[in-house]
């Protein structure tokens, strides 16, 4: 790998820890795209490569979300029994996503990716996110429900999901911002570890796959890439609980849309490098 690819790795990878305790995500709406880009040009066909993206990136969330968790459990917004049963429920699913995605085209993932990431930024701008009063939704059954879908959709796109359920969280379950960005965060060890090893298992014995790889998961990335993530996931969030709600709010938004619109194409119809 070229020492440019290398630093633009690591360079993710902290850029990706910082988001990961900031927002509560595990930076895939930034490290798929970087990732894509460098596999796409070492000559990696675009299928193979969004596959590798979408498993490596799960692999990198896995230790990230739990360094992140730690520092949230410390501050007290983890809600636990309701990150248990949707971590343990989505992790399954995983399995069914994964599945699905090593079917279906390079471009049809790509967009895929960019859509979701899209529908939740939408959702989190046209909504009201800060609870008030009460306490959150609490009903076993509806975290069943909800990790189903988490599950899928991680397998599917793979993302730790934390770009649906920090949104939909604060929206529809009356979770205040930091409980949100803390219990994802949390479910996310659970959802990224599964999906890993659904992509480290569909990918095995495919061909085209880049050096270093198990199945669509590369260890060269995983390593750049976690070793400053993992650090970094620490100081997102001591930056977390000094921001206020609804400035943590647009700024989730605001690197949610650009990255969907990337992964998307439109600025590329558009003619725009960026």
């Amino acid at each position: 790998m070229e020492p440019i690819f290398i630093l633009a790795l690591l360079i993710t990878g902290a850029l990706v820890g910082v988001v990961s305790g900031l927002l509560g995500v595990g930076g895939c709406f930034i490290m798929i795209p970087v990732q894509f880009w460098i596999l796409t040009t070492m000559g990696i066909d675009p299928t193979i490569a969004i596959r590798v993206a979408f498993g490596t990136n799960l692999l990198v969330v896995f230790p990230t979300a739990i360094s992140g968790t730690f520092r949230h459990h410390k501050k007290e917004v983890v809600l636990w029994r309701q990150a248990i049963t949707l971590g343990l429920t989505s992790m399954v699913f995983t399995f069914a996503g994964a599945y699905v995605a090593s079917m279906l085209s390079g471009n049809i993932l790509t967009i895929l990716f960019g859509l979701a990431i899209l529908l939740g930024a939408l959702r989190m701008a046209t909504t009201h996110p800060i609870r008030v009063k009460g306490e959150p939704h609490a009903n076993t059954l509806t975290y069943i429900f909800l990790g189903t879908i988490f599950g899928f959709v991680t397998g599917l796109i793979g993302i730790g999901g934390g770009v649906l359920m920090v949104p939909l969280m604060v929206i529809y379950l009356n979770y205040h911002m930091h409980e949100a960005v803390g219990t994802s965060t949390a479910v996310m060890v659970f959802t990224s570890f599964g999906g890993a090893i659904a992509y480290m298992l569909y990918g095995l014995n495919v061909s085209g796959l880049p050096s270093y790889s198990i199945g669509y998961v590369n260890l060269l990335q995983l390593v750049l890439l976690a070793g400053t993530s993992i650090p970094m996931a620490q100081l997102g969030v001591h930056f977390a609980h000094k921001i206020n709600p609804k400035s943590l709010k647009w700024i989730f938004i605001i690197v949610m849309v650009y990255m969907g619109l990337k992964m998307i194409g439109v600025f590329s119809w558009l003619g725009l490098s960026i």
